[in-house]
This record gives C-alpha cells, structure tokens and sequence, in this order.
C-alpha cells in the first residue's frame, strides 16, 4: 500500500485508429493493452490469444557446447550434479533439470546448499564435498554468474561446471565450459526476461530435441516438454519475471497443467492451502504457493520443497505439505518480529537517500522479505543484514530509479561477495566493512536520487466514472491472464464517489461501501486500517476490479490502491 504519497499517473488514451482498427475488441480492453505497449491490433490479438512461436533454445550463446557436454556426461556415466539456488524459482528450477536428465538415463543428484550454513551461489566446500562424491559435471541453476573463484576450484578438482542462470554478469565471465545466461552482450537470444528457471527449461527442452531425434541411452525415455511447464510457472511467477513475450506463453501452459495438480506434490500443497484445482491464476501462485515453496528454504531447507515437486507418493507428498505449511506459518511470524526491528532502526533514517538495518538477532532467512517492506513503506532502497561472527550477511531491495546491484558493484573492493537483480541483490561483507559499506552505498544513492521525487507511481489504465463501471470491465480484465509482474492487473480511477459506510475488518483493512448515487460496489483497502479517518463523505479512489470466488460463486469488488479527498469534497 503506498497510501497518499503516491504519485497518480493516468495513462493517455490510444489514437483513433488503434481503436477503429481494433474491430470488435472493446475500447477499454484496447486501452489496457495499449499501456502495455501493444500498438497493433495483431499484437493485442496474439497477446490474448497467449500466441507465441516457440524460440529455438539453441539461438542461447554456448547452447551447443552445454547440450553436447551432458550428453557426452550421460553416455559415459558419469555423476552429473544439478546445483539450485533455495529459492522457488532456483528450486523449480532444479527440480525441473533433475526430471529431464533422469528420463534421458542421466545419473543425476540435487544439491541446493542452505541459506544459513552455505549462503547463496556456488561454495566452494560444496564443490569439494561433491567432487568427493564422484562429481565431474556439476550444473548451476539461478545461479553461478559471478562465481569466478568457485568454478576455477572445480575445474581444478576435475569437475566441468555449466551455469544457467538470469542475473547480472560481471565483466568477465567465469571459466565455465558453457554460460547460458541471456544477460550476456553476445547472446541474441530475443527473451531477454527469462527466470532461473526458464533458462533450465531452454536447457531441458534443447536435450530433449536431440534426444528425440538421437538418443544418448536406449533405456532413456524424454519426457514432453508440456509435463514441465508447471514447474516453469511456479518457478517464473514467484521470482517476479515479467510475464510477458515468451515468460506469458510458458506461464499460461504452465498454469494450464498446475491446474492438473498432476504431480502428487502440487495436489498437495494446493489442498493444504485450500487451494481448488482447476483455472488457477497467477495471483495464486504469487501469494499463496509461491511463499510456501519459499518457506522451506528461508526457515529450514529448500531440499523440503525439492522433494515435494518430485515427489511420487501422494502420502509422503502430503507430509511434506504439511511441514511446508508449518514452515510458512513460522516464516511470517518472524517476519514480522524483524521487520519491527529493522522499523525501530531506520526511524532516525527517513529522510535519508537509503535505509540500512543490522543485527545479531535478525533471521537470515527473512532478510529479503524485510528489505523489501521497508523499501515499500518508504519508497528507498533498502538493505537488512545480519551479523555473525566475523561476517555480515544482507539483502537489499530498491526502486525503480535505484540500480542496486550496480551500486554494489560499486563497492565490491569492500564485499567479500554479491550478485542479483537491479531491484534485489544480496551480499557479503565483513563487520569490520560494514560501517563502510553502508556510507558508500549512502553516497551512491544520494549521488543518483537527489532531486527526484521519491514517491512510488500509481499507473492508472483508464479514469472512469464509477456510475460507468459493470461487471463487464471485471471480465474484460480476466482476459489479461496471466497477469502480474510486467502485466499488472488493470488499475481505475473513480473521482467523486460517495462513501456510503467505511469500517474496520481484519487485523487492518478498511472495508468500503462506495457508490455514485445508483450502483453500489464494496471495496477492500488492504493494510490500510490506520487512514479510518482520513475518509470523508466523497473520494477520488484508486483501484483494481477484482473477482472474487466465494463459496463456489464470482463476487465483484473493487481492491482499492490509494484515495485522496475529491476536490469536490468540502462543497458538500
């Protein structure tokens, strides 16, 4: 909730002839699709029809050199590692290259190392401990870019390393025998938006071509491509990618087959969180499946949810569901505890350029989660670390003006390691470099963000007058699907509407009772229990139409983003 400090952008409207030659596509759904970027009629068509052609997985720079180094691991026997980072997308991710090798007759293990113990990315005692194992290729997944000293020390201990993965890349790429990231200047490849675990898929489904058309083991069996997309959707939706271009086309499969529940695993977890089979969307995933698959990683360890994705036994599924709702549970306890702290910490630190929180008792693995609240709450970019014994390790967040894994590039002479995305990074420094490091990246922010008007912006696809508002808008906005990142659902703005009854419901949301004088709507303002009193009598209201399931029945609401007292308001 960004409350009154928002910025309200209203998005112009289309010229005349996208809307006479978008034919029968009603003018507001040409409208959102117009803020999308979408100029043609052809697009918007594709756009909602989910067309796309699929793109050659071999058009990825060093494709073919890591396509034919498995298969060479494979047809020898050799013991292939799949290292995933502990997240739901590195995790999907994993879980997803683990299936593919095993069906192609690969001898395959999983390793996703734990937050706490380990830390993100390739370590170095886990390259050793599975080179012991019998390793000789070991395969990144959502990670491994920057991990220049690691890969050295595997091909040192005689183990080939490939990394997938989608974050930023240092200058020089690590000695890896292929780097399939699309991040890299030299790789053409058009679907530059890909998660972790859509650059695993590319990888999977460029083995699998091959291997349909030349096997490597005759006792292999390739799987289709379509059994999974699921995990591409899970993957790809938590990890925020933007679900547009050929993320869009893989989610909407993807989502098509979760809906399924096809693996004993995801029937699971959908009815522990009383989630219904069938037309699920990507809002599902984001805040309810998605955070439970993060649990395991951020309270315990993600090879819980590892095993849930691959499990085969609808009872052991249904244990480790279990355990993953417990985990959830703790998970938002603490981080509420943490992100009370690091509120207590940054009170004195408003006005500054960057939020910085540190202590001994924060959870590690709820650094991100807390970052990114503060970020939120203050439009800054934020970082929570903890410190240990000789180390600090954080997690920052940022804004859209505020690159933060370039500032952190920035400061690498004072990081012992760092990596990630221009809004989420993490990173490791010494305690005796943290007061350093906490001045260096104020300077940065301070350096780039002094004048701008640091509030976050609402866009708005289109003003219309609430008496307008049917339930057809609520249906054309369905056929947005899937949205979220990159395609967010469609926002209104209803200026002068009349506030018929406002209340407390919940821990703090304020339920509302809105109308134009004819037609009635409620609407739900979520965490925003404490601006009871900033509601009059008439309002200019921001929101989301929303459809809601309840009790087997579509019930229209609105979701309201912000309201500010209508011009209007003190001539009544």
């Amino acid at each position: 909730m960004t409350g009154n400090r928002a910025k309200w952008h209203v998005h112009p409207q289309p010229p005349d002839r996208l809307l006479v030659g978008s034919g029968d596509l009603p003018p507001f759904l040409v409208q959102c699709l117009y803020n999308r970027g979408l100029t043609e009629p052809g697009q918007m068509r594709r756009f909602l029809a989910c067309e796309w052609q699929d793109i050659d997985p071999f058009q990825i720079r060093d494709m073919t050199e890591a396509v034919g180094r498995i298969r060479r691991a494979i047809r020898d026997g050799e013991l292939i590692a799949i290292y995933g980072d502990f997240d739901a997308d590195g995790v999907t991710g994993t879980a997803l290259l683990s299936e593919c090798l095993s069906a192609l007759g690969a001898n395959v293990i999983p390793y996703i190392p734990h937050r706490v113990d380990e830390g993100y990315g390739l370590n170095q005692g886990a390259i050793q401990r599975l080179a012991r194992r019998g390793v000789t290729l070991l395969v990144t997944v959502d990670c491994g870019s920057r991990a220049l000293a690691e890969i050295q020390r595997a091909r040192e201990l005689g183990t080939d390393v490939i990394i997938t993965d989608h974050h930023a890349l240092p200058v020089q790429l690590p000695p890896a025998v292929a780097v399939l990231n699309t991040r890299r200047e030299d790789c053409s490849y058009p679907g530059k938006g890909l998660a972790g675990v859509g650059i695993a898929f590319k990888l999977a489904q460029a083995l699998m071509l091959v291997g349909r058309q030349l096997p490597v083991r005759a006792q292999g069996s390739p799987l289709d491509g379509d059994e999974l997309l699921d995990l591409v959707a899970l993957g790809t939706i938590a990890d925020l990618a933007p679900l547009r271009n050929e993320n869009r086309y893989l989610v909407k499969k993807g989502l098509t087959r979760l809906s399924q529940a096809a693996r004993p695993g995801l029937a699971a977890l959908m009815e522990q969180a009383r989630v219904r089979s069938g037309d699920l969307a990507a809002s599902t995933v984001a805040y309810v499946l998605g955070p439970r698959l993060n649990a395991a990683g951020r309270m315990d360890h993600a090879m819980l949810s590892y095993h849930l994705l691959l499990s085969s036994s609808p009872d052991q599924a249904r244990e480790l569901a279990t355990l993953l709702e417990e985990k959830n549970l703790a998970r938002r306890e603490v981080t509420r505890s943490t992100l009370e702290a690091a509120l207590l910490q940054v009170g004195d630190q408003e006005d500054h350029f960057l939020l910085f929180a540190e202590g001994t008792d924060y959870h590690e693995g709820v650094l991100g989660l807390a970052a990114q609240r503060l970020s939120e709450e203050f439009y800054r970019p934020a970082a929570v670390a903890r410190t240990g014994d000789a180390d600090t390790v954080g997690s920052a967040r940022s804004i859209d003006e505020f690159d933060i894994t370039a500032a952190l590039d920035r400061c690498s002479s004072l990081l012992l390691r760092h990596g990630g995305h221009s809004r989420a990074a993490g990173f490791t420094v010494t305690n005796e470099n943290v007061p350093r490091l906490r001045e260096a990246l104020s300077e940065i922010a301070a350096e780039q963000l002094a004048g701008a008007d640091l509030r976050p912006t609402l866009d708005i696809d289109a003003e219309i007058p609430l008496g307008d508002l049917t339930p057809e808008h609520f249906h054309l906005c369905r056929q947005l699907e899937p949205m979220g990142a990159g395609n967010p659902e469609p926002m209104l703005l209803s200026r002068e509407v009349l506030v018929r009854d406002k209340r407390l419901v919940g821990e703090n949301h304020l339920k509302l009772t809105l109308t134009d004088g004819r037609f009635v709507w409620d609407g739900i303002a979520f965490g925003r229990g404490d601006q009871l009193s900033e509601i009059g009598e008439l309002i200019d209201v921001v929101y989301t139409p929303h459809v809601r399931n309840f009790r087997e029945e579509d019930q229209l609401q609105l979701i309201i983003e912000d309201f500010r007292p209508s011009a209007r308001a003190g001539s009544i």
